[in-house]
Order: C-alpha cells, then sequence, then structure tokens
C-alpha cells in the first residue's frame, strides 16, 4: 500500500475517501498526527501530515520513527513524500518538481536516525536509498501531464530551522549537491530500515542563497508565494499518479533487513520482538 507524507501546505489529500483514521502511541513515542486510510481513485492509501495539523512541528521537531512506525503498522510498504526544497542549480528553477535519489546528510545529529540500538544492531545499506521503480512511476505521471519533473539529483538535508548562510549554500553546490531540504533526513532513511520503498517530491520554491544577485535569495515570503501554485501541480502529479497501475516495491527493498541484522532474533526482548516483526512485514 501506497502512503503519502505530506509536507509544507499539504495537510489532506483531496478527493481521499476516508475510511479510517488511525491515531495512537508508537514503540517510539507518537507521530506527528492520525494516519489517514481510505482511497483515491479506487486505490488504497494512506496519508499522515509531517508537521502536524496546523504545521506545528519544525524540521528537528518532527518523530520521523513515530511516523515511519505508523505507516509501517497501518500497511504502508510504498512511501512518497512531499516536501518544499531549494535548488542548487540553476536548471532546476522554482516552479518546477524534482526528484532526488541520492542524500547529503548534513543534519546535526539531534535527530533519532535509526530504529536500531539498545540492544538491537542493525546495518542497513542505503548506497541507493530511494525507489527506482517509485521515482519512474512519478515520472511517467509528469511525462503524461505536461509537467516538469527533475530526476538523479542529490538532495542535502540541512538542520533548520534557519535558512542557509550563503557559504553553506556553495559548500553543498560545490559537494555536488541539486537541492537543499530540512525534512527528508532520516525520513528516507527509516522507510529502508522498514523496508518500504521511498521517493520524495520535491516542490522547488527558490534557488537558496548561492546566487550573486541577492534579489534572488531565498525568503519566506517568496517561498510561500510561489509554493501555493506549485502546490496544486504537485496535487495533480499524485491524482495521476494513483491513476496508474499500483507501484511494486523492489524485492530488496522489502527485504532490506534480512541481510542488516546483526542480533540474533532470539537475543531481543517480547518488547523488542514486537516492534521488529512490525519493520520486517
Amino acid at each position: 500500500m501506497l502512503a503519502i507524507i505530506g509536507g509544507t501546505g499539504l495537510y489532506d489529500l483531496a478527493g481521499m475517501e476516508i475510511e479510517e483514521r488511525i491515531s495512537g502511541d508508537t514503540p517510539f513515542g507518537m507521530p506527528s498526527g492520525v494516519v489517514q486510510r481510505g482511497r483515491i481513485n479506487g486505490q488504497p492509501i494512506l496519508f499522515l501530515a509531517r508537521h502536524g495539523a496546523g504545521h506545528k512541528l519544525l524540521p528537528h521537531e518532527v518523530n520521523y520513527r513515530a511516523n515511519l512506525f505508523a505507516l509501517k503498522r497501518a500497511g504502508a510498504t510504498l512511501v512518497l513524500g512531499f516536501s518544499a526544497v531549494g535548488s542548487l542549480s540553476e536548471h532546476v528553477a522554482p516552479g518546477d518538481l524534482a526528484m532526488p535519489e541520492q542524500y547529503f546528510d548534513w543534519t546535526r545529529g539531534s535527530r533519532e536516525r535509526s530504529f536500531f540500538g539498545d540492544g538491537v544492531a542493525a546495518h542497513i545499506s542505503t548506497a541507493h536509498p530511494v525507489s527506482a521503480a517509485l521515482v519512474d512511476a512519478a515520472s511517467s505521471a509528469a511525462q503524461t501531464l505536461g509537467i516538469t519533473l527533475h530526476r538523479g539529483l542529490t538532495y542535502a538535508c540541512v538542520e533548520g530551522p534557519r535558512l542557509g548562510t550563503r557559504a553553506e549554500s556553495l559548500f553543498m553546490r560545490q559537494a555536488g549537491c541539486h537541492l537543499v531540504g530540512m525534512t527528508n533526513v532520516p525520513e528516507a532513511f527509516l522507510a529502508r530500515e522498514a523496508q518500504m520503498a521511498y521517493a520524495t517530491v520535491g516542490i522547488v520554491t527558490d534557488y537558496d542563497c548561492w546566487m550573486d544577485d541577492p534579489t534572488r535569495h531565498v525568503s519566506v515570503s517568496a517561498i510561500f508565494e510561489l509554493y501555493g501554485k506549485s502546490l496544486g501541480t504537485a496535487r495533480l502529479l499524485l491524482n495521476q499518479l494513483l491513476s496508474q497501475p499500483a507501484v511494486t516495491p523492489e524485492r530488496e527493498i522489502r527485504t532490506a533487513l534480512s541481510t542488516a541484522m546483526m542480533t540474533p532474533l532470539d537475543a531481543v526482548t517480547p518488547e523488542q520482538r514486537a516492534w521488529l516483526d512490525v519493520l520486517m512485514r
């Protein structure tokens, strides 16, 4: 089942026939809000707003572990996120959509970034952290609609909540990054630990602050002026994606823990085994 994680401005899915609202705690704390289970175009779907109702959570305050666990427990095998991103590359223009396929973690270590630890050891492979099948499907949907969607990009995730300095922007460009955002790490990596295929649709709002012309540097007011328009395009893309045949997640993603677990299952506690069983579904 496909789960949608809605970013800034995407707090519900228009046209979704909601069948159930799933609330409650997880072994990793409370998620950002209620998980909605329903259908769009006849396809079963889950939805969760990353920042919570009313956008109350900053990127570093989001409980990413609880969010991903809640979606997996509800039946998700694929996760498609939506989020605002800045562009570090001139050809990726504000108003475009962009799907990263690599990540550069520039957060500061304050986020809980793994389900594992405290007696349960695993080392997940993230050489290719994004589901190519999910990106292919979204790219096909964009092509059908005539929407500009860039792929094959690298996303640098920064801590926030402040917007970056020009030195940081230039550094990330020199490191080979094309996009910058605040929310996809550890989200993408937790999805892999939970054996869910993951991809994100970045809604490009600005050129960050690497350009020489200061009038083109990012500001919150400029972000929201363009974002509202681009969000409509992202919704069209999602509706088209859901009208296409359902995506089949890659086998290597759905079995990722088979080669990642170091601790034998008979050495974990009953409580640990309970949440491990959810991740291993």
